[in-house]
């Protein structure tokens, strides 16, 4: 079993034609991804060449849709074009968009976010790597070697520390891990994720990746406290931060105890979840959750 993407999923490529889309879409056919089309507005018609498998471009997500039943669309997209490709992808009702785009403004995802709501498309992002069902697709740029297909689920606001615990849980394997992005405003959240895996027969524990700034995780504690009975590991970027210092990161704005690693970390081991201070150790601590090590 997985999360939002299965072997089932049709994917659809905005800005397949495209450095990055073109790229990536290589990647996803390689990791088993069944991707029906590409959309590059005033490109429709034309056949984009992948090997074995050519793969048909069309000019609106509408026609794609319509021509293909795509159910996914991944977004390789300039910033100042995502909000009208996310929008397009809603207005099509596929029932989920993977926003890829990093620098897409606040305000654009906050229209486009509203307006999936209303059409009950599921945003993943912006400024995300996508996620992957291990042995089944991969919606974005998640390296499908450095895992295999198991029972842990992960969701994580940072791309490099998503590969990282992939990589590190490797021998154990994943049924999916979603990077939701670190902008100060996405689409998923990590309770929506918890929530799915609590759901998910084929998911065992779970392992959230959070980092400093606003306040996300603290309000992820409180819903495990509530709906979530599986074993759940936690990692919070960001201990090493200095006081006071702005942070590159979007999403990492910390204001006095709010917002920082330790307060997160206590919010969470409060409701009975181990956090790691390492990703190393939060693999350790996962093992241990499993009962595969001693903690």
């Amino acid at each position: 079993m997985a999360i939002f993407l299965t072997k089932e999923s049709r994917v659809l490529v905005q800005g397949m034609t495209g450095a990055e889309g073109s790229r990536h879409t290589a990647r996803m056919l390689a990791a088993g991804t069944d991707v029906v089309a590409g959309v590059t507005p005033g490109k429709g018609g034309r056949t984009a060449d992948f090997g074995e498998r050519p793969v048909p471009v069309f000019g609106s997500v509408a026609e794609a849709v319509a021509e293909t039943g795509a159910d996914v669309s991944v977004v390789f997209v300039p910033p100042r074009f995502t909000r009208a490709a996310v929008e397009e992808a809603a207005e099509a009702r596929v029932p989920l968009c993977v926003v890829i785009t990093e620098g897409v403004p606040v305000h654009d995802t906050i229209r486009f976010r509203a307006l999936a709501a209303r059409t009950g498309t599921r945003i993943i992002g912006p400024n995300c790597p996508g996620l992957i069902s291990p042995g089944q697709s991969s919606a974005g740029i998640i390296p499908a070697g450095i895992t295999t297909a198991g029972r842990i689920g992960l969701v994580s606001k940072s791309g490099t520390l998503t590969y990282q615990l992939m990589y590190e849980l490797r021998d154990l394997g994943f049924s999916t891990a979603v990077g939701i992005g670190g902008d100060p405003v996405v689409g998923t959240t990590h309770i929506d994720c918890l929530q799915a895996f609590q759901d998910d027969p084929g998911t065992d524990v779970i392992v959230m990746i959070g980092e400093i700034g606003g306040d996300a995780e603290e309000r992820a504690a409180a819903y495990i406290a509530g709906h979530v009975t599986k074993p759940v590991v936690a990692y919070v970027a960001g201990f090493t931060a200095p006081e006071g210092r702005t942070m590159g990161h979007a999403g990492a704005i910390v204001s006095g105890s709010s917002g920082t690693a330790q307060a997160k970390k206590e919010a969470l081991e409060a409701v009975g979840v181990r956090v790691g201070r390492t990703p190393s150790e939060t693999a350790r601590l996962l093992r241990s959750a499993l009962g595969r090590v001693p903690a």
